[in-house]
């Protein structure tokens, strides 16, 4: 009995990893004023990444490398889009999101012969999820983002600008440089989410993304915006999709079952999204206004 729980845990663990990353990434880009749909296109270019890198190199630290390249050019695209050109910060993300599907698919293509699969990759051997690098690295991502995000100066001048640039740039504080800071460090950390998902699968699919990225923004809702809270809240959705995987050979129907996870999401975020404290500013352009 006790080796089943730790089955379990284990297969929770595992799918935990992609949202915790990327839901901690999410807080940064929206406590400094930058909704991130685009999260989506961040991990399927991790993942892409991860899986050329390897397949190339022979070497996971050099797919992982692969995977933050992909995922910090996308980041930077989101950030051009939205703090420079002062795009709509949701039109770019889904924009975004579709092309980096297509850019992947093509991807495929051109270096693999296929627009569905990559060829198998090894990943990161270990013994026990709990031992892979990656997971370690989400662990130390909730550490480490509550930490700056709450008792840092970078943190402070972050949160600042999500709540009112204007005051925070009256104080020397540089809303371009923080909003893309914010930016950049959750396309950082949703590429390592790709990485995890194509070292898991051995291989890059397409779409393996698979709307995870709304899932860990949904999450960071749910935590109020803060690592620890996304972190947890992850852990929550992570936990129904095994129970979906353990339910499939019960007795309710395969629908109801597979439904599952984006029910407990809707109803989740019916409860919390009122009473969440929103960063005042997030998905507000900035215009500087000039001195006559």
């Amino acid at each position: 009995m006790g080796l089943e729980y730790i089955v379990i845990l284990q297969q929770v663990v595992r799918i935990a990893v992609p949202y915790i990353l990327t839901s901690v990434g999410a807080s940064f880009s929206e406590r400094g004023g930058v909704i991130n749909l685009a999260l989506e296109g961040m991990i399927l270019a991790g993942a892409f990444g991860a899986a050329v890198g390897q397949h190339i190199a022979g070497s996971a630290a050099v797919g992982i490398a692969f995977a933050i390249l992909g995922g910090i050019a996308v980041a930077l695209l989101h950030a051009f889009m939205t703090v420079t050109m002062k795009a709509d910060q949701i039109v770019s993300g889904i924009a975004i999101n579709i092309l980096v599907m297509g850019a992947t698919r093509f991807g495929l293509s051109i270096l693999f012969g296929s627009t569905m699969n990559s060829p198998r990759i090894v990943g990161i051997e270990v013994p026990s999820v709990f031992l892979d690098p990656l997971f370690l690295a989400a662990v130390i991502s909730v550490a480490a983002g509550q930490f700056i995000l709450f008792r840092t100066p970078f943190g402070l001048r972050l949160r600042a600008t999500g709540e009112s640039a204007a005051t925070a740039d009256s104080a020397g504080v540089s809303v371009v440089v923080m909003r893309y800071s914010g930016v950049l460090v959750s396309g950082l950390l949703a590429s390592l989410a790709g990485a995890f998902l194509a070292f898991q699968q051995h291989s890059f699919s397409d779409g393996m993304s698979a709307g995870r990225g709304y899932i860990a923004l949904a999450a960071m809702i749910i935590g109020h915006w803060n690592p620890v809270g996304a972190a947890l809240a992850s852990l929550m959705f992570a936990a129904t999709e095994a129970a979906e995987m353990w339910l499939q050979s019960g007795l309710l129907p395969s629908q109801l079952v597979q439904s599952l996870p984006y029910v407990i999401t809707l109803l989740v975020l019916a409860g919390f999204v009122g009473k969440s404290a929103t960063p005042r500013e997030a998905g507000i352009p900035y215009e500087k206004r000039r001195r006559s």
